[in-house]
């Protein structure tokens, strides 16, 4: 019933209670996922994992905040991206929230990765998965630049776990994205996020967890997984003033029409 776009189910957190953890979506209806790869490293483990559970799939890329780490060459994103159970390119994106002492401008390295990953996301007509924190700005920029606008030749993808305000998000949505809202859309303080919310029409909308991170209401503070997703989808019910089974048929049809998911 419920599709959970976004989770990291092999990092250490999920990977040794997989067992409980897939018990548990069975309970709460969940029963589809994108385990979410974020370093070269970890594609291998990432894919595995989604060959082997029938209702799992997989992306590759690199996290923009992932530094240290072998940078993916376009090459590469094209040959796994191609690989079976591999829907999308990411996450991907731009992260200047922990500058260190750097400038903006020190930051080409970011965007230098963000444009090899569009570029593959556009060669293969595969979505891409965006993450941007202090960087709105530079973000839709480069995808402005590299071409993408909703049109047939668009990766298009969608900003997960979607943290920026309404403006950010009517330029994204004019640009062809989806929006994802993880369980932060349940924190007390997130009332912008639900502004947010209220404006994405309902044809353009995901829900994720996120997890092993940012757990919603009523289970803050703890270890998330993708069971917990239905307490997105409650609250977006509750914003959009429909049903909870309205909410998860529709992220669920929509998950399946951008990822191109054959039901």
């Amino acid at each position: 019933m419920f599709t959970d776009s976004h989770c990291h189910l092999t990092f250490p957190e999920l990977a040794a209670n997989w067992p409980s953890i897939s018990d548990a979506m069975q309970t709460a209806r969940v029963t589809r996922a994108m385990c979410i790869c974020t370093t070269l490293e970890e594609f291998p483990t990432v894919h595995e994992f989604a060959l082997s559970q029938p209702h799992i799939w997989a992306t590759v890329g690199v996290h923009p905040d992932n530094e240290g780490v072998p940078e993916p060459s376009l090459d590469k994103l094209l040959e796994w991206g191609r690989l079976s159970k591999v829907l999308a390119i990411g996450e991907t994106g731009l992260d200047y929230y922990r500058l260190n002492g750097r400038s903006v401008a020190d930051m080409e390295w970011q965007r230098n990765r963000f444009r090899t990953h569009i570029a593959a996301g556009r060669a293969l007509h595969k979505p891409l998965v965006i993450h941007t924190r202090s960087a709105s700005e530079d973000t839709l920029a480069l995808l402005k630049e590299a071409g993408e606008c909703g049109d047939s030749d668009s990766a298009g993808g969608v900003f997960h776990c979607f943290t920026e305000d309404t403006e950010v998000a009517r330029r994204a949505l004019d640009l062809g994205f989806y929006i994802s809202f993880s369980g932060i859309i349940t924190f007390k303080t997130a009332q912008s996020i639900r502004d947010v919310a209220a404006l994405v029409p309902l044809d353009r909308l995901l829900i994720e967890t996120d997890s092993p991170y940012l757990a919603p209401v009523p289970y803050r503070g703890k270890t998330n997984n993708p069971s917990y997703v239905p307490w997105v989808a409650k609250e977006l019910a509750a914003i959009k003033q429909c049903s909870i089974e309205d909410i998860a048929k529709r992220t669920s049809s929509n998950f399946d029409v951008l990822f191109k998911v054959s039901t």
